[in-house]
C-alpha cells in the first residue's frame, strides 16, 4: 500500500519526505494547514494525541515523530535505495548520535529562531521576541562551531556517507539560509557551508522542496 504522509508543507514532515524519495518508497500525502489551526482538529488528533505533523499511515500501522518515521523507513526498506543508517553498527551508532544532536542541541534554537521570524502568528500572542531570537542565534552559532570541527573531518556528520542525521537538517537550515537572511551562519562557516552546499543539491531534497514549499 501507498504511504500517507500527513502535513506534507512542514519542515518536520519534509525529513519524512526526503527519506522515502532515498529509499524509492512511493507516497501520497494529505494536506495539513497548521496556519490554519488543522493540526488542532479532532479527527487529526486521533491520529496525533499532541496535535503535531507530521504522521503517517502505512496500512494499519500509524506512526508519528519524523525521526522516529525516518529510522523506520531506513530500516524496513534497507535492502532499496540509498543506505541511510550506516553498513556497520559503529556507523549505525555514529548515525544515531548525530540525529540526537541535531534533535537536542540543533533543532530547538533553530525552531525558534524559525517561529520567532518568520512565523510568529503560531506563537501565544503572535508577537516575536527579540531576545528569543538573539539566544537562539547565540545557541545555534555554538552548535555550528561544534559541527565546523566535526566537518574539518569527515564529508557529512556521521562520516564519510550521507545518512539520517544529515536529512534531518534539512528543513530548518534551508528556512536559515534561503528564507531569514541569516544565511551566514551557515556561509561563514567554511566546512559546514561544503556540507549544505551537497545535502540540498540532492535530487530528492530539491524534489520535496519544488514540490511542498513551506507556507512562508
Amino acid at each position: 500500500m501507498v504511504v500517507k504522509v500527513y502535513g506534507p508543507h512542514c519542515a518536520s514532515a519534509k525529513r519524512v519526505l526526503v527519506c522515502l524519495v532515498e529509499k524509492e518508497i512511493e507516497f501520497e500525502v494529505v494536506p495539513i494547514n497548521v496556519l490554519k489551526g488543522e493540526h488542532k482538529d479532532p479527527e487529526y488528533l486521533k491520529l496525533q494525541p499532541f496535535g503535531n505533523v507530521p504522521v503517517i499511515k502505512d496500512g494499519d500501522y500509524t506512526l508519528y515523530e519524523s525521526r522516529a518515521i525516518m529510522r523506520y523507513y531506513a530500516e524496513k526498506y534497507r535492502s532499496q535505495g540509498v543506505e541511510l543508517l550506516g553498513k556497520t553498527i559503529e556507523e549505525k551508532g555514529l548515525v544515531e548520535q548525530w540525529l540526537e544532536v541535531e534533535a537536542h542541541n540543533f533543532n530547538p534554537p533553530a525552531y525558534n529562531l524559525v517561529i520567532h521570524v518568520l512565523f510568529p502568528s503560531l506563537l501565544v500572542d503572535g508577537t516575536p521576541d527579540p531576545k528569543v531570537i538573539e539566544e537562539s542565534e547565540a545557541k545555534l552559532v555554538k552548535v555550528l562551531n561544534i559541527y565546523e570541527e566535526r566537518l574539518s573531518k569527515n564529508k557529512y556528520l556521521a562520516g564519510d556517507f550521507f545518512s539520517l542525521a544529515d536529512i534531518s537538517h534539512l528543513p530548518f537550515t534551508d528556512y536559515i539560509v534561503n528564507n531569514m537572511g541569516k544565511d551566514y551562519l551557515i556561509k561563514e562557516r567554511k566546512n559546514v557551508s561544503a556540507w549544505w552546499d551537497d545535502i540540498s543539491s540532492r535530487p530528492s531534497w530539491n524534489k520535496i522542496l519544488e514540490s511542498y514549499r513551506p507556507p512562508v
